[in-house]
C-alpha cells in the first residue's frame, strides 16, 4: 500500500491512529483527541471493512450526503442477548445533535458519542417544559438491509407540535436525513430479523437559558436510539386495561394533540396506581362529558363490532398516531369499514374486540376492560382475529416481508 488508500472516494492518509475497542478498530486522525466526536470508519483487525463509514473528519455533519456513507454486510452485531430485549434503554454508540437560535436556522448537526448532555438550570425545557419528542423504529430485513417506517410523518408531526410550543423545528428533509445518519451510525444495534427493532427517539427542546416565562433563546434537536423488544411484557398477547374516570390526560384547547413531554408526565400517577393493581395500563375518557374514549397512556384505541372498526376522532385532545393512521389505511384495504368519531364507553363494553396501536406497541390486543369496578373480557382464544390480521399485515410491511405498495418504508443498506 502506498502513502494512503482510497475508499469510496475517500483518501485515507497514514497519519491516522488505530483506536481499538472490543471487536472493532476505529481509524482516527493523528491530531484527533475528542472522544465524543468519533468518525465512523471502522475496520476489523484483518483489516477488512466492517460497519458504516463516512468521510474521515472530527465530526459527521448534517451536510454529509448519504452517498458518502458506505456499508458492507461484514459488520458485527452488538454482543447482547437479542432474545432478552424488553422496552428499556440499551446505550448505543452515537447520537445526533444540532442547535439553532430563535431565527429557526439549525446549524450543521454532528454525530457524537452517546452520553450525557449539558443544560443550563434555567433552560426552557427544564423550567417551562418547552420540549417535544418523537418515536419511530428501524427494522432489519432478512438480507441485512434496514427499513425505516414513514419517517417523514414523524417529521411533519414534530413540526406541528413545534408551532404549538413556539419552537423552531428542522425541516422534513433535515429530520429524515438526521434519522438515517443516526441509524447507520448505530446499525450494529439493529436487532436481527424477528428479534425486535431499533427504537429511534428524536427530541426537540428549549435548551437556552430563560428566567421569565418566554420561549427559549436556543433550541437543541437530538436523536438517540436503543434496541427494543415488546413494550408490554405480554408481547402479542391480550393486555388488561382500566378506565380512568377521575384523572384526565388532556382538555380541549390544550396540548393533548401534540407530542409534548408534559403530556406523558401527567399520566404517571394514574398509570402507576393501575399497574399496582395488576392492570397493564389506563384508558382515559374525555374531560367534558366523561363518557367518550380518548386514548391509553401512550397509544390509540380501536373498537371492533362486526366488520366495523371505530376509533376516537382527532379533535385536539388525542395524539394523531402514525401507527393509528397506518392501521386505518391497512384496515380499509382489507375491507373493513373504519369510522373516526366519538366512541362511548358503552360501545367499548359491548365490543367484539378491542386493540391499541402505537409505535412502541404496534398493535396490542385488549383482553379485558375494567370500568367502575366491573370487568368485561373479550374473546376466549387469546388474540382476536382482527387484531391478529392487522398486526400481521402491518408488521409484514414494516419488516419488509410483504411488498410495500404504499411507499411507506425507506430502505437503508
Amino acid at each position: 500500500m502506498g502513502s494512503g488508500f482510497a475508499l469510496s472516494g475517500l483518501q485515507l492518509q497514514p497519519n491516522h491512529l488505530l483506536f481499538s475497542s472490543r471487536n472493532f478498530t476505529t481509524l482516527l486522525p493523528a491530531s484527533f483527541t475528542n472522544s465524543r466526536h468519533l468518525p465512523l470508519l471502522q475496520l476489523q483487525n484483518q483489516p477488512s471493512l466492517i460497519s458504516s463509514c463516512v468521510q474521515v473528519n472530527s465530526t459527521v455533519s448534517q451536510g454529509t450526503a448519504l452517498s458518502d456513507i458506505c456499508s458492507t454486510e461484514t459488520y458485527e452485531l452488538a454482543d447482547i442477548n437479542w432474545d432478552d430485549l424488553g422496552f428499556g434503554l440499551v446505550p448505543t454508540d452515537y447520537m445526533y445533535v444540532t442547535k439553532c437560535s430563535k431565527n429557526g436556522k439549525f446549524s450543521k448537526g454532528d454525530l457524537q458519542r452517546f452520553g450525557n448532555i449539558e443544560l443550563s438550570p434555567s433552560s426552557g425545557v427544564l423550567n417551562y417544559g418547552q420540549g417535544l419528542f418523537e418515536g419511530l423504529k428501524a427494522y432489519r430485513k432478512q438480507d441485512g438491509s434496514i427499513l425505516l417506517f414513514r419517517p417523514e410523518e414523524n417529521a411533519l408531526r414534530m413540526r406541528t407540535g413545534a408551532e404549538r410550543m413556539c419552537m423552531p423545528a428542522p425541516t422534513v428533509e433535515q429530520f429524515v436525513e438526521a434519522v438515517k445518519m443516526t441509524v447507520l451510525a448505530n446499525k450494529r444495534w439493529v436487532p436481527p430479523p424477528g428479534k425486535g427493532s431499533l427504537y429511534i427517539r428524536p427530541l426537540l427542546m428549549g435548551s437556552g437559558a430563560v428566567l421569565g416565562l418566554a420561549p427559549a433563546p436556543e433550541y437543541t434537536f437530538l436523536i438517540y436510539v436503543s434496541p427494543v423488544g415488546n413494550y408490554f411484557k405480554e408481547g402479542l398477547a391480550p393486555i388488561n386495561l382500566v378506565v380512568e374516570n377521575e384523572f384526565h390526560r388532556a382538555t380541549p384547547g390544550g396540548t393533548g394533540g401534540i407530542k409534548t413531554i408534559g403530556n406523558y408526565a401527567s399520566v404517571l400517577k394514574a398509570q402507576s396506581a393501575a399497574k399496582a393493581k395488576g392492570y397493564s395500563d389506563v384508558l382515559y375518557l374525555d374531560s367534558v362529558h366523561k363518557k367518550y374514549l380518548e386514548e391509553v397512556s401512550s397509544c390509540n384505541v380501536f373498537v371492533v363490532k362486526g366488520t366495523t372498526i371505530s376509533t376516537p376522532a382527532i379533535k385536539g385532545t388525542i395524539l394523531p398516531g402514525i401507527t393509528r393512521k397506518s392501521i386505518i389505511d391497512v384496515a380499509c384495504n382489507l375491507g373493513f369499514q373504519v369510522e373516526e368519531r366519538l366512541v362511548s364507553v358503552d360501545e367499548l363494553l359491548d365490543a367484539d374486540e378491542v386493540f391499541c396501536t402505537g409505535t412502541a406497541v404496534v398493535v396490542s390486543p385488549v383482553g379485558s376492560i375494567t370500568y367502575l369496578g366491573e370487568r368485561v373480557s373479550y374473546g376466549k382464544t387469546g388474540v382476536g382475529a382482527v387484531s391478529q390480521q392487522l398486526f400481521s399485515s402491518l408488521t409484514s410491511l414494516q419488516m419488509g416481508l410483504a411488498e410495500d405498495k404504499l411507499g411507506w418504508t425507506v430502505e437503508l443498506s
